[in-house]
């Protein structure tokens, strides 16, 4: 019965970040009847397990379509999600077979995590680092990296890796570093006004 512990702690362990990152909240509970992000993420962690068993996976895709139909989030069960994962909204996210993606990301609705490639068995999807947050409407796609702590804008066209650090935005993306250590993020949503997510 360790696998329940794990996954009662990994619920808690989302709840608080989603917590932490939704201010319209209204408590836990509320979060764990109504955040059709965190039924998504929940769904695909049952998913995921079960793609790893190269029988079961007819049943992992099942289960993820199911999803989709419940929350509208389309996370294919072959991608790596971290640890405090959260999507806010959730309608309209779509994450590709072979992204990954790192600790404590968030993504708004909208956000795709796509291939650019129709070549099968290869990695066609990014591989986004910890503590990224991704604007409502960013497309980000093709087999690239997206390094720690980097902000990517709303409606932001991402295909090329972005460094650790870094603001994205625009179509294509641009990518700058913040004007100084330590550069205060809600000051920097008036230097790039499409930052506002």
């Amino acid at each position: 019965m360790s696998w329940i512990r794990a996954a009662r702690a990994m619920i808690s362990e989302d709840l608080d970040a989603a917590m932490l990152r939704d201010p319209a909240a209204q408590s836990r509970a509320d979060l764990a009847v109504n955040s059709p992000g965190l039924h998504a993420i929940w769904i695909h962690r049952a998913a995921h397990r079960l793609w790893l068993n190269p029988a079961a996976r007819p049943a992992a895709r099942i289960l993820s379509t199911i999803a989709r139909a419940l929350t509208g989030v389309e996370i294919h069960p072959g991608a790596q999600i971290g640890r405090r994962f959260f999507i806010d909204h959730g309608m309209g996210v779509v994450i590709g077979a072979t992204a990954v993606v790192g600790d404590d990301v968030m993504l708004y609705h909208g956000v795709t995590l796509g291939g650019r490639s129709l070549a099968r068995g290869t990695k066609r999807h990014p591989t986004v680092g910890d503590r990224v947050t991704i604007g409502a409407g960013a497309r980000v796609l093709g087999d690239i990296e997206i390094g720690d702590d980097v902000q990517i804008g709303a409606n932001s066209v991402v295909v090329k890796s972005v460094p650790a650090g870094a603001v994205a935005t625009g179509i294509p993306a641009q990518v700058r570093m913040p004007g100084s250590p330590g550069e205060d993020p809600y000051e920097a949503l008036f230097a790039e006004p499409a930052l506002f997510i």
